[in-house]
């Protein structure tokens, strides 16, 4: 199965939520347009990576912060509903990165919700652990949101920004049997002290996330603009932590050959890689860390997949899985009796 997809390059309209809307729209449709079936879109795009929190004291930044709530996204909201739709009409799956707001709070989440082809919304992963000043923002997401997604595509999930480094979140992804992985990153290279080792970071956790896990990586980074910036500058006053530019996207193959090569910088575009899922039967002759390479009788992971929050607490609660050699995360369920 052949299919292209693509990294969204490109800024959100900085703290508008319905002009980003908007503007994600204008990049499905011309998916659509020049058949592309899969856009995986930055952290946070809607409404925009808060950098201010990297750049001004907390007691400085109640405001700001205040208003990011209001321009969170819920995931029944209509912001949502106008992806799915459009996604639909253009037969384009989409993995958007929000902040998302939890329904009847003013808690948020640093989130991916993924979309299929015909706008099901297969579900959302929050990030599990906000990095740094991002607590101050973000919740911990659970373990529930910890999956891999059976799309008209193939198995999709993803991560965002540093959750790459947590080695047993991405082999959880790995047991449950991920095919294509939407990682989604800020302008990390714009930041004060970032600048000459973000992008050798984000490169090398991509091809070791694309390599270790026999899975193709479509990564999304947004540039800084200058809308960013002016906002920051008009309702915070004056910085020089983070500059205009940045962002690095690329389409990645199993085997760590570029799809797509690295995009940076100041220009938008879409970052475009021919997937090919047959070539996984290949890769898997060499390694196949969720079967032949696993040595589960030395080597067993355990992911609690219950829900935290009051939205995860319907249906089925499924507790702690065990992932053996070949298992996922159905059999493991099946298995341990929940």
């Amino acid at each position: 199965m052949k299919f292209k997809a693509a990294a969204v390059h490109a800024a959100p309209v900085f703290m508008d939520k319905n002009a980003t809307v908007e503007k994600a729209c204008n990049f499905i449709k011309e998916a659509g347009g020049a058949g592309i079936e899969l856009l995986v879109f930055p952290e946070t795009f809607i409404p925009g990576y808060p950098y201010w929190i990297e750049c001004y004291p907390p007691l400085d930044q109640g405001a700001a912060l205040s208003e990011y709530i209001d321009q969170s996204v819920e995931i029944s909201g209509p912001e949502i509903e106008r992806l799915r739709h459009v996604a639909r009409q253009h037969g384009v799956a989409v993995v958007m990165g929000i902040s998302e707001r939890l329904e009847g709070t003013k808690t948020l989440f640093n989130s991916q919700a993924f979309i299929d082809k015909d706008g099901t919304l297969l579900g959302v992963h929050r990030k599990l652990q906000p990095t740094y000043v991002e607590r101050i923002v973000w919740a911990q997401g659970s373990g529930k949101t910890l999956s891999v997604y059976s799309s008209t595509l193939g198995r999709l999930g993803g991560l965002a920004c540093w959750e790459h480094t947590m080695n047993l979140a991405r082999q959880a992804l790995i047991m449950d049997g991920i095919q294509i992985h939407a990682a989604a990153w800020p302008g990390l290279s714009t930041m004060a002290g970032f600048e000459a080792v973000a992008d050798i970071q984000i490169d090398a956790m991509m091809k070791t996330h694309a390599l270790t896990g026999q899975c193709f990586v479509i990564s999304a980074g947004n540039p800084v603009d200058r809308t960013c910036l002016d906002w920051m500058e008009r309702k915070l006053g004056p910085q020089s932590h983070v500059k205009e530019g940045g962002g690095w996207s690329a389409v990645i193959h199993p085997f760590c050959s570029y799809l797509a090569e690295p995009h940076t910088g100041s220009e938008q575009k879409l970052v475009v890689g021919e997937i090919d899922l047959d070539q996984l039967n290949f890769v898997k002759v060499w390694l196949d860390t969720a079967g032949h390479y696993s040595r589960p009788e030395l080597l067993r992971l355990n992911v609690n997949r219950q829900g935290m929050w009051h939205d995860e607490k319907n249906g089925r609660e499924t507790g702690f899985h065990s992932f053996a050699v070949g298992e996922s995360e159905e059999a493991t369920a099946t298995a341990i009796g929940q």
